[in-house]
């Protein structure tokens, strides 16, 4: 069965706006014409893509699952497009990302260097948080966040490879109270706590055991929202941490800290470069997606 690119274009802004009107409007034609474009692929397909109301608009189970299916192609193939309509401009403007704190190899030094070095025009405004928001909403181009953690709707560029988190103390720590065994005993330990906001509870620390994951609300003698200050005052002696194996690995190598419990610590997916499409995607930004590629 040969493509129907218009077809399949014109179905997929129906199933982005929920509306005809707004899909003639976002498309430049008039909605008899999507109406019609929508009724030709239906009938070619043998089957029923959209439900239609007066007051609402849906896509029924099979037209989910094209849409599901189509959609990252296009999005490829309009990405690909853009590359090459945009191949001469150079990019330029400001560039604001949204930065989760942890994600020390993205805001370390080196790939945001060489990016500023190699595109002097981009100038670039980096927010470090932890706190949750609607990147679009508040103006940002992009955000760097763990996997997990990023909505569905977002297209997500790897970053990092596998992530570990990890338990850790200073040796001056456990010479006095001694090492845990079990995440369980943590409990009972001087414990120095991470909260992403002042009004927000104290993270919980996350383990896995016999493929069964589990968490441990501890109860930290140290709060704070600074990771720094967290492995400052560990390294110190004032009780065992938790956060990103990353994070502590140069006072890991160093000695200043021992890694605890390592058996109930997994890796999982790392940290990505995140954007709400990939359509008419402005030069700064893309060149920022290839140059994270590159730097991988």
């Amino acid at each position: 069965m040969a493509v129907d690119l218009n077809g399949i274009s014109v179905f997929l802004a129906v199933a982005e706006a929920r509306s005809f009107r707004a899909a003639a409007d976002h498309l430049g034609v008039t909605r008899p014409a999507v109406s019609q474009t929508i009724r030709r692929l239906e009938d070619r397909l043998g089957v029923a893509l959209v439900q239609r109301t007066t007051r609402s608009v849906s896509l029924t189970e099979a037209g989910e699952r094209l849409y599901q299916r189509v959609a990252p192609a296009i999005a490829e193939v309009s990405l690909a497009l853009d590359a090459t309509a945009d191949r001469d401009a150079a990019p330029s403007g400001l560039l604001r990302l949204a930065v989760s704190s942890i994600a020390e190899r993205f805001i370390a030094g080196p790939l945001l260097a060489s990016f500023a070095e190699a595109h002097p025009a981009v100038q670039i405004d980096v927010n470090v948080t932890d706190e949750e928001f609607d990147i679009v909403a508040e103006g940002y181009d992009a955000g760097v966040r763990l996997g997990e953690v990023i909505e569905q709707d977002m297209i997500a560029v790897p970053v990092s490879g596998e992530q570990r988190q990890t338990v850790v103390a200073a040796p001056s720590y456990l010479s006095r109270y001694g090492r845990p065994t079990h995440p369980s005993e943590l409990v009972r330990h001087r414990c120095i706590g991470w909260r992403p906001a002042p009004h927000s509870a104290p993270y919980r620390w996350e383990f896995s055991e016999n493929g069964r994951e589990f968490d441990v609300a501890v109860n930290p003698e140290i709060t704070t929202n600074d990771m720094w200050l967290m492995v400052r005052t560990a390294c110190a002696g004032a009780g065992i941490t938790f956060g990103m194996e990353e994070t502590f690995r140069p006072y890991l190598e160093s000695g200043q800290l021992v890694p605890l419990l390592e058996e109930y610590c997994p890796p999982f997916a790392g940290f990505y470069l995140y954007f709400p499409s990939r359509r008419n995607l402005a030069p700064k930004l893309r060149a920022l997606i290839d140059h994270v590629r590159r730097h991988r």
